[in-house]
């Protein structure tokens, strides 16, 4: 199997591109929002979930190993493939489809293409009260987005927005668990507050607030 590929982007099409690693040219799945962000002759790192079929090989690629992790995740609920993984990465940021997931909140996933009510209510019922999947990165793949396109230009501002959020969360999620409060209840509460504070965010402000949250 295949885990990552590190090499130069040959070419990107509507749906994939072709990563040259040494000379030879993967042809990798991925999402609008990752397409968009590779540029033809620069390097870039994705990480690589396989997918084996019959008659079918078929690469799909992530600039983060947290986004290749709900791209997994995802799918454990009935009814969810690939393309409506996809779809939803394209839609939500990462750190959304976790708060979504904690809070049991169906909306967010509605907003992903063909994907419809029933179907994010089942995506928020099913996830709901799971612990967030770590990945082959035990979680730090949010924090590599940056890595892995530093030789293509910088940031986008909603990337930068996400990884601070994620920040947040996990910073105000130890702090919580080190008072003694259960993880899951501490992810609930951090989500929570981070969906009331909003921009106003602060990571002094989510733990005050989800510490609130876990009094009531």
């Amino acid at each position: 199997m295949i885990g990552k590929l590190k090499g130069v982007v040959d070419c990107v099409g509507e749906e994939e591109a072709v990563i040259d690693v040494n000379g030879v040219g993967y042809l990798v799945s991925a999402g609008s929002r990752t397409l968009a962000r590779l540029e033809p002759g620069q390097p870039v790192s994705l990480h690589i979930e396989t997918h084996v079929r019959e008659d079918q090989f078929k690469l799909f690629g992530f600039l983060s190993d947290s986004e290749r992790a709900w791209f997994v995740r995802l799918q454990s609920v009935q009814g969810v493939g690939a393309k409506h993984a996809l779809a939803m990465l394209d839609a939500i940021d990462v750190g959304e489809i976790e708060s979504s997931a904690i809070l049991g909140d169906p909306m967010p996933f509605e907003r992903a293409k063909g994907v419809g009510k029933k179907l994010a209510q089942r995506i928020a019922t099913e996830l709901k009260d799971k612990a967030p999947p770590l990945g082959r990165s035990l979680g730090a793949g949010a924090a590599g987005l940056a890595a892995a396109l530093a030789p293509a230009g910088a940031d986008a501002p909603a990337t930068a927005s996400s990884r601070t959020d994620n920040a947040m969360r996990e910073s105000a999620v130890s702090a919580l668990v080190n008072l003694g409060y259960a993880e899951s209840d501490a992810r609930k509460a951090a989500a929570e507050a981070l969906r009331q504070l909003g921009d106003d965010a602060t990571e002094g402000l989510v733990i005050k607030s989800a510490l609130k949250e876990l009094a009531r």
